[in-house]
Formats: structure tokens, sequence, C-alpha cells
């Protein structure tokens, strides 16, 4: 990180200016009406910096409009922010919230991959209180709040500038007295008075930096996303003249600045690479634009636009990107829309016939990029009249592919199933249909014409059920309260088992002469619907003759159960004593639906049975 020379040429006497009232630019932003877009006719020429790349707030920013990631999904994708910015490190930074345990968890776990890219660094208040958790858990950076426009000094803060001003330095005093490097977040600044704050705090913040031998960053949040690129356009809303004021004015480093947008106005992305044209090093992301409100500049959209600008890949792999989104698709289970730039299930797709007819003919007429080569997404084309038998089996090999992830024995266009939907087809553009078929249509004919496409999609999912289920019962089998048999120990720890693992149905414990030695163990309501099982004779029962025959565990294929009709399957584990003598057998029935929900990469017809 380069440090500030002292002979850096700055310009000198950015004073603050004390309102008595707050500046809320009303010509600007009459609240009552649509934000007006105000010219001056002052432009300022592109100054890119000589290296530029992307910082990531996926597991900050990112959360705050969508459900918290599991500390897993995190670890995944940050190793994948790693994989996809490659060796020359094009995605620098990492942002995660420090406040709870599972934020704590997550940074060891991607600590625990050992890579220095992306860096993790933090966000705290303006809170001195709140640096003993970036200094605990050993960060070198961290983002600090520090609202800049006077909606949020005076309205929301009920602060002087001045005040705000000394109290934002003081924070960011400590933190470098600390030795942690701050990055100030110049909250709202589409809407602060520019030179009447911003940039008499960022004076004061370069001094800061001068004294101390460290950087201060600065990074600039288009809160709003008020922020435009239109050329003449009036502060504090335009992005060249205000990163321009910044960079060039006040002679900020381009290292040392960030930017930060939302998407509010549908500027996000061409607002952040903006940014990079004017003086800004460094443009803040998230995975698919997950933010607050309308989200932030999606990280994949920023990786495309880089190499577009640097002219070179710079060592990154963009089929990346496409494992990122089926991350999200099958695991995170998140909602991404179909024609979401690169990512979307159908973003190559096209659906107009005469479309179909000129991607038949070349793949260039219609396609933004070579997307099979460069993003492992092969270009996919919507069935219309047009596609004939030919067509039809094509889209239909292309979607086993996406769906099994490999390459299967092709369909071929005289099997009788394609022949049935290609009538279907026919009968519907001989009616006057003029759009073309959508995914959803085609599975639905696939699902009746083709049923054998979908049947390893069941078996998949009761393969994986069946392997948490083993689990649980190994765990449950092994643990010291059922190892020791004793009942003032086994029956409170199986009670509580219950209460945790909502997919069981009953557990209980037997004897070698088949008889119960614990509790029947239910869920709560359900113990009347197995009364009669404790004093049962269990020793002609498939699943004890099978443990106490082979000494090995039992697994039952899926079954309804006679007391309760629910799909289940019954695990059955056997308990040795200190001389690997059968002490007991225990036996538990599991429920299907339920174990279906603890698994992630379900396909959404089978989850609603």
């Amino acid at each position: 990180m380069p440090i500030l020379k002292k002979s850096r040429s700055l310009r000198k006497g950015f004073k603050l200016i004390e309102p008595k009232e707050p500046e809320l630019y009303r010509e600007q932003f009459p609240y009552e009406e649509v934000p007006k877009i105000l010219f001056d006719g002052i432009m300022v020429p592109n100054s890119i910096p000589g290296d530029f790349w992307i910082t990531d707030t996926t597991f900050r920013d990112g959360q705050q409009a969508r459900a918290p990631y599991t500390v897993e999904q995190i670890v995944v994708l940050y190793e994948m922010l790693h994989r996809l910015g490659g060796p020359n490190h094009v995605i620098r930074q990492c942002e995660f919230f420090l406040y709870s345990d599972r934020d704590r968890q997550a940074i060891e776990g991607c600590r625990g991959k050992g890579f220095k890219y992306p860096e993790i660094t933090g966000w705290i208040r303006a809170n001195k209180d709140d640096f003993k958790l970036v200094k605990d858990i050993g960060l070198k950076e961290t983002g600090i709040l520090t609202s800049v426009s006077d909606y949020h000094i005076f309205i929301k803060l009920k602060k002087t500038r001045k005040k705000a001003m000394e109290e934002y330095l003081d924070i960011v005093k400590d933190a470098l007295d600390k030795g942690i490097i701050p990055r100030c977040h110049f909250e709202d600044i589409t809407r602060a008075d520019i030179y009447g704050f911003c940039l008499p705090f960022g004076e004061q913040l370069l001094k800061l930096a001068g004294d101390s031998g460290m950087p201060v960053k600065i990074r600039l949040c288009d809160t709003m996303g008020f922020g435009i690129t239109y050329p003449g356009a009036v502060l504090p809303r335009s992005v060249p003249r205000l990163v321009n004021a910044f960079h060039n004015e006040l002679g900020y480093p381009s290292e040392w600045l960030e930017w930060h947008g939302h998407n509010d106005f549908h500027k996000v992305h061409i607002n952040g690479t903006t940014a990079w044209l004017h003086g800004i090093s460094a443009l803040n992301t998230s995975l698919l634009g997950y933010g607050e409100r309308t989200g932030n500049s999606p990280l994949e959209g920023a990786i495309i636009e880089y190499i577009g600008l640097k002219g070179n890949a710079n060592g990154i792999d963009l089929s990346v990107i496409t494992e990122i989104a089926d991350y999200y698709k099958n695991v995170v289970r998140a909602e991404v829309p179909r024609n979401f730039p690169f990512v979307g299930n159908e973003f190559n797709t096209t659906s107009a016939g005469i479309h179909a007819d000129g991607l038949l003919k070349s793949q260039e007429i219609y396609n933004i990029f070579n997307t099979e080569k460069l993003l492992n997404r092969p270009l996919k084309i919507t069935v219309t009249d047009k596609s004939g038998i030919a067509g039809i089996a094509q889209w239909l090999n292309d979607f086993s592919r996406s769906k099994s992830g490999v390459e299967a024995n092709p369909i071929s266009k005289r099997h009788p199933g394609v022949k049935r939907i290609h009538f279907w087809v026919s009968e519907q553009y001989s009616s006057g249909r003029t759009t073309g078929i959508s995914s959803e249509e085609m599975i639905a004919q696939a699902k009746h014409h083709l049923p054998s496409l979908f049947e390893s999609d069941f078996k998949r999912v009761l393969d994986a059920a069946s392997e948490k289920a083993k689990k649980l019962a190994e765990r449950i089998s092994h643990s010291p309260e059922v190892k020791s048999m004793k009942g003032k120990v086994l029956e409170p720890y199986l009670d509580e088992v219950l209460k945790e693992e909502g997919s069981i149905q009953l557990l209980a414990i037997t004897d070698p002469e088949g008889f119960r030695v614990s509790q029947v163990h239910t869920q709560r309501g359900e113990k009347g619907q197995f009364r009669n099982l404790m004093n049962k004779d269990f020793k002609e029962t498939d699943w004890f003759l099978e443990v106490i025959k082979t000494g090995k565990p039992y697994f039952s294929d899926l079954f309804f159960s006679r007391y309760t009709n629910q799909l289940i399957m019954t695990i059955a584990h056997p308990i040795f004593d200190e001389n690997d003598t059968i002490r007991a057998v225990m036996d538990i029935d599991f429920k299907f639906e339920e174990l279906v929900k603890l698994l992630s990469n379900v396909p959404d017809d089978i989850l609603e049975g």
C-alpha cells in the first residue's frame, strides 16, 4: 500500500462550512417529486488509475437484504471469490460484519483457507468500543461509518458538522494508534456538501495519514443511488465531478479511494465503472448484486467490465462465475432472475423465433460472446415453430446435461417422446401462438413424455436423505450417553435428541432379547400413537434380526408407517459393551419429508411433493 509522500502537491484550504440549517439540496431532492437532474455544463476528463481492482461486500452489505448465509456457505463463496480473482488478485478485499458469533466463525473459516487475497476486512460503527472487535480478531483494516450528508449529520445524528468531524477524526486517530488501517465510509455522499464538508474532512484525513505513515482510505458511498454520469451534471450527484474533486483537486491517492453504490435508479453498475474512469482504484461490489434495498454493484458485472477496460482477462477464469451462480441456485437456494446477465438460467437464451433462426446460422449474430468457452455456459435456444424435431431433441439434451452436469446418452430425434412434444409444439403455433415455448412448458412436456429424464432426481434426493439419516443415527448411537446405558443419563439425552432433530419420528433401545430397555421417544404430542410399542417383543422384526445376526447397522428402504402413514425409513444400530458384545439395539424411524428439508440441493418439484 503506497504511503502519501510529503512532497505531494495538494490544493490547500478546504475550510469547513458550518451552516445554521442543513443543506438538503431541495432543488435536486424535492422529496415530493422525482429527484431532479441539473446541469451547469462543467465537465471533467477521464483520469483512469494505472491499477484498479474490485472489492467485495457480499458478507456485509450483501446480507442486509436476504437471509443470512451459513458459515459453510460463506467459506465456500469466499474460496470461489479467491479463484475468480485469479493469480493477479483482481478481487482484493472481502468485507465482513464482526458482531455475531456466526460472523466471527465465518471469518475464522475463511482464514483457514490460507489465502492472502481477498484480504478480510471489517466494518464497524464510529464507536471506539467497536475497535476492540477489530483488534481481538486481528484484522489489519476496517471500514468505519462516517456519514457526511446533512440528512445524516443534522437530522439523524443531531450534530453540527464540526462536532461530527471531530468525532470521526477521533475514531480515525484511535484506529491508527492501534495499527489498524481506517477506511472511512462517506455515507450518503451524493446528497452531501462536497466543498463545505467532504473535502475539508478528507484534507484532515490526509494530514493524519501523513503524520502516521499509514493509509487512511475513503469509501465514497452512493447510499441512495442518486449518482449520475451525465456530462455537465452538477454536484453532489455527478460521479465524474465528485471523484475528480477528491482525486485531482484534493489530491487523494487513487489507491485509497473506493466507490460503493446502490441501484435505486438502475445506475449502480455504470456509476461504479465511471468512478474507475475518473480516478478511483477500488470498486466495491457484491455477488449477484445482493445488498440493502435495491442492491449493490454486481461483482460478476464488474469483472466483465474490468476485462473490457483492461483489454485482457489478467488471469481471470470467468467460468467460476457460472460455478457461483450454480451454487446460489442449488445450495443457497437463492432466487436468481432467469434473465439476469451472466448468471441467470436463460441470459444467453433467445425466445424470438427470428432470432433463433439467426443463431442456428451463426452464434455470433445474437450471442454477446462465446459464452460456452468463457463462462462454461453453452448457448441455448428457446423452442419455436422453427426448431423442428432436431431442435427439440437438442433442447432436451441440453436440459439433461444441465441437470446432471455430465454428458449422457443423447436423446434421439426418433424417440417417440420427442415426436409427441414436436406434435404439441406444432399445435401451439397452428393455433396462432407467436411467442417461444418457455422452459417451464418444455419441462412439463418432458415430464409427461420422457419421465426417465427426471427419475434420477428422486434417487439423488433419496440417497442424500439416507446419508443424512445414517450420519445422525451414527452420531446418536456412538454418543457417551447411549454407550453408558444408564437410564438417568440416557433418557434425558434421547429426549433432547428428539427436540433437536425434527426428522426423527421414533427412537428407542431394545435389549438382545428383543424387549425395550428405554422409553419410546417421539415428537411432542405423538407418543400416544406408539403406545403399544413399549411392551412389544421385537426379536422377529427385520431390523432386530439383521443387527443381532451381523453386528452391523441395518438400513431399510422407504415405507409408509402403519402408525402415522408418513413415508419413513428405519435405521438400527448395535450398541456394544467393552468386550464388543452386543448390549442393545437402537432403532430410529426417520421421516423422509423432514430429512429432505435438511438438504440444500433439492429440485423444487420434489420439495412440493
